[in-house]
């Protein structure tokens, strides 16, 4: 049913329980009425994320020729058509029903992001109505409904709690946070950022521990999900640089085009030449600039961009996203899955007498113990085997693996500690199994603690293991353990000043202790561990980072792209990893390194542009922070990517100037929404991708400035014939000839051309620069002029000659393709002598050159060709002759490329 009023959003984690509940009219102990739920289902809708109304097919199919460059191919195929070279026409009309069709399917691929997010709401939702508990499915939820949550489910809609026990939800899709949420029923303040409404659990997140009772508020669009899907239909999709710069050099293309042939058409009627004889002059003119290769060139090179990066596990979901990654300034990065594990790992252990290093990464149970380098006996260090037992005694959780990779079952946490304790080896974890458990307290949070009863098979005794928070399990204790196995004083300042080190660095601090008891006690309370603990010492843990990350973060630097860290986890762990990653310089002094989402939503837009440009992390944010941190970064005027996997991401994602998404652990939301798709979840193959975008931007200004200066040359030679009123060198047909043919089988070969040496060390590309810059625009000048000349000089010789007009045009048409051919070599760098370019790393420009040349020779001396081309045959010496002057053009090319570098130094 279509939604006829959408619930507004207000502030429900700052309402006490009982006024939502009389102000929702409902009752927790017996739910909704039928008659209620018809009521409001008429009045709010479903819960489900509306599909916005998009373009139609064959609407989206026609707008892919709303392009400047396409009309003038447009034009192009239309004026062909006039002049009866259906062949030609054909071609043209080819290319450009080409271009559509791709640029149909990788946008009608973009358009499905919402419809993943609709389906991130397809659940059963179990709920309290007319008295009984039943289970629904969550799109038949309502608001007002009471919703019972357990282990496992998926929040079905956003809720405010009126009961838990221990209820804790994993809300990284929707925060960043890298660890499950405690809940709270307290009544909050008003301005709460998200990430902290612990009295809220929010639609698509997942119930990862413990139960809770509460009430829908919002459903549907109204939830924050629902607001996430609101943002990115409304955020920009944003133009590449080069699709901007490209449309710009059309648009110039076109005006430059369309003077020149009516210059041409004046001309020619003021000196009283027949008009029609003069419209065609005018219409060779118009077919001789218009570079009809430049769309199908650029399509094929960033095809062949495509191809190249999925092979190094980053696959391109929009093509022009494969030159925007050359132009990237600055990359937003999400912290959790992205930057780090996504698994919590024990990085130290203290045994209240030394911290002991623990190696390793993520879950798998693979490491060592060390102490200045020196591995740590187990064995012989009571107090350490006491911590890892108790760590991997009093636990819920399991480890899963090795099959399909080591993957935790419960709570992250306890999955480092069971992972660390692995690392002791396989005879220690079998030991556990001297300890059964007998009774345990479960985590609340107003005691900050767990503990767990077992039987000590070997010493006939029970004994409680506990762990919990620094405070709540040193205020307990009165010894504590040391290595030796001996019970020694407490020393809580040196435990205290360890954990508070530990915590400043970002680390979670797990403390752990024990009990002895009597054998008889099989169960236990509150009361049995309130004093008189002996303190075994404590883990500290973290989401580490990768190590491929590090070196990446260090290769964009520097490259010149900025790294900016954007997450919803807490200020200090989110600073630990940016200092650990390279993101922010471990010597750094200044006095704001870190941002957090409360300050972000007091600034105004102008103040936030100022921050984004000394600031490198951002913290404890929301999805709407993320974006209006994007859209900051691309008011200064970077080229922005944006990295991701979680849901939140998604709004950033479309609007970043290329949205990256983590294809193992990423959302469908965030993989639908991004321009690219990271297969590896490997932030390296970033750096990898950015250099591969580089490549091919560079080749594309390549092909520019290797096809440009044939249309200025074909251009100019029509307007010279015009205005000196000569037949013209070349016809109509025989120019389409040029251009066609010597774009496919020369321009293109240079899309295979492989990316130069130091093409990391330059700076990104600013975003405003021109496609062409003045050195490449004088080059296109100079061998468009020489094309003109050479061509004149040889139609005029063979006339001279006595030959026949077909011979001299065939003169005229084989100047341009070979003068092409050897400027193909030069072009193949557009900095570099071709005497320090390796001959052979291209092979397909030899292929092209090769074969341009057969067809070149079947051209002049195929009867069949001379027909339909006008062309006749020609003497060898005469093809030596046209070869000679490509060579001067390279050799002149050459030169100039030797004085520019020379005056740039």
């Amino acid at each position: 049913m279509q939604r006829q009023e959408i619930l507004k959003i207000t502030s429900y984690h700052s309402e006490h329980g009982e006024k939502i509940l009389q102000s929702l009219d409902v009752i927790i102990t017996t739910g909704l009425s039928d008659e209620q739920v018809l009521s409001r289902t008429n009045k709010y809708g479903k819960n489900i994320i509306t599909k916005k109304e998009g373009h139609g097919p064959l609407m989206l199919f026609l707008l892919q020729f709303n392009q400047p460059l396409i009309y003038i191919l447009l034009a192009a195929a239309l004026i062909t058509a006039l002049l009866n070279e259906l062949v030609d026409s054909g071609v043209i009309f080819g290319v450009i029903i080409v271009n559509a069709i791709i640029g149909f399917i990788q946008e009608a691929k973009a358009l499905k992001s919402i419809e993943a997010l609709s389906n991130t709401v397809n659940t059963q939702a179990t709920v309290f109505r007319n008295g009984q508990k039943f289970k629904i499915p969550s799109k038949d939820l309502t608001i007002g409904d009471i919703v019972l949550l357990q282990s496992g489910d998926k929040v079905p809609a956003d809720l405010r709690l009126l009961q838990i026990r221990e209820l804790q939800i994993d809300e990284a899709a929707l925060t960043g946070e890298s660890v499950p949420v405690e809940k709270k029923v307290a009544t909050l303040e008003t301005n709460t950022i998200l990430a902290e409404r612990k009295n809220m659990v929010f639609s698509s997140t997942l119930v990862t521990y413990g139960t809770g009772t509460g009430v829908v508020t919002a459903i549907g669009d109204g939830t924050e999900i629902g607001r996430i899907n609101e943002m990115i239909a409304s955020a920009d999709a944003l133009a590449t640089p080069l699709t901007k710069q490209i449309g710009k050099l059309s648009l110039i293309l076109l005006y430059v085009i369309l003077g020149l042939a009516a210059v041409t058409f004046f001309i020619g009627v003021s000196r009283g030449e027949p008009w029609i004889s003069v419209f065609m002059s005018a219409v060779a003119l118009a077919v001789g600039a218009i570079p009809e290769g430049l769309p199908a060139a650029l399509t094929i090179t960033l095809a062949i961009g495509v191809s190249r990066m999925a092979r190094k596990k980053a696959i391109i979901r929009k093509l022009p996203a494969v030159e925007t990654l050359g132009s990237t300034s600055v990359i937003c990065s999400d912290k959790t899955g992205t930057l780090t594990q996504n698994q919590m790992t024990v990085q130290n252990i203290f045994t209240c007498e030394k911290t002991i290093e623990v190696t390793g990464v993520g879950y798998d149970p693979v490491g060592t113990f060390q102490n200045k380098d020196l591995v740590v006996d187990i064995n012989s260090n009571i107090a350490l085997r006491d911590i890892l037992l108790a760590g991997l005694l009093c636990n819920d959780s399991r480890l899963l693996g090795p099959e399909g990779g080591w993957r935790i079952e419960g709570d992250p946490t306890e999955g480092a500690l069971l992972s660390s304790a692995m690392k002791a080896g396989v005879d220690f974890v079998r030991r556990s199994g001297e300890f059964p458990r007998l009774d345990a307290i479960p985590f609340e949070s107003q005691y900050q603690y767990m503990a767990t009863l077992h039987k000590d098979s070997v010493e006939k005794k029970n004994i409680i293991y506990m762990k919990g928070s620094i405070e709540s399990i040193l205020s307990r204790s009165n010894s504590q353990l040391l290595e030796s196995g001996k019970i020694g004083v407490i020393e809580r300042d040196k435990i205290l000043k360890n954990a508070n080190q530990a915590a400043s660095e970002g680390l979670r601090v797990i403390a752990f202790a024990c009990k002895k008891i009597n054998s008889e006690i099989e169960q236990i309370t509150h009361d049995d561990v309130k004093s008189d603990l002996v303190f075994l010492g404590t883990q500290a843990m973290i989401d580490p980072p990768r190590p491929e990350a590090i070196k990446a973060v260090d290769a964009c630097k520097r490259a010149g792209i900025s790294v900016k860290m954007i997450t919803g986890d807490h200020e200090l762990t989110a600073l630990a990893i940016a200092k650990k990653i390279g993101i922010v310089d471990v010597a750094e002094t200044s006095s704001v390194q870190v941002i957090n989402g409360k300050r972000l939503g007091d600034m105004t837009d102008n103040e936030l542009q100022e921050v984004v440009k000394n600031v490198s992390v951002f913290a404890r944010v929301a999805p709407v922070d993320k974006l209006r941190l994007v859209k900051a970064m691309q008011n200064n005027g970077h080229i922005v990517a944006m990295t991701g996997d979680g849901v939140n991401d998604a709004p950033a994602l479309k609007q970043a100037n290329i949205g990256m998404a983590m294809g193992i652990t990423g959302t469908d939301v965030a993989k639908e929404t991004a321009d690219m798709v990271l297969m590896d979840d490997n932030f390296a193959t970033i750096e990898a991708a950015v250099e591969e975008g580089r490549s091919i931007y560079d080749n594309l200004i390549k092909f520019i400035t290797w096809t440009l200066p044939t249309n200025f040359g074909e251009g100019l030679v029509i307007l010279l014939a015009v205005v000196l009123g000569i037949t013209l060198p070349i016809l109509p047909v025989q120019i389409l000839w040029i251009n066609m043919t010597t774009a496919v089988l020369l321009g293109l070969m240079l899309a295979f051309e492989p990316k130069e040496i130091g093409i990391m060390d330059l700076p990104p590309r600013p975003s405003k620069q021109p496609v062409l810059s003045k050195m490449l625009l004088l080059r296109i000048g100079i061998v468009g002029a020489l094309l003109c000349l050479g061509a004149f000089l040889m139609f005029e010789w063979a006339l001279g000659q006595q030959k026949t007009v077909e011979e001299a045009r065939t003169l005229a048409v084989n100047v341009f393709v070979l003068g092409e051919l050897f400027y193909l070599f030069s072009c193949r760098s557009l900095r570099v002598s071709i005497l320090k370019t390796k001959l052979f790393s291209n092979p397909f420009v030899w292929i092209g050159s090769f074969l341009m040349i057969i067809l070149q020779i079947l051209y002049t001396h195929l009867p069949v060709m001379n027909k339909l081309f006008h062309s006749s045959p020609i003497s060898f010496l005469e093809w030596l002759i046209c070869a000679g002057i490509g060579i001067l053009i390279m050799i002149i090319v050459e030169l100039e490329k030797k004085l520019s570098n020379d005056f740039k130094k």
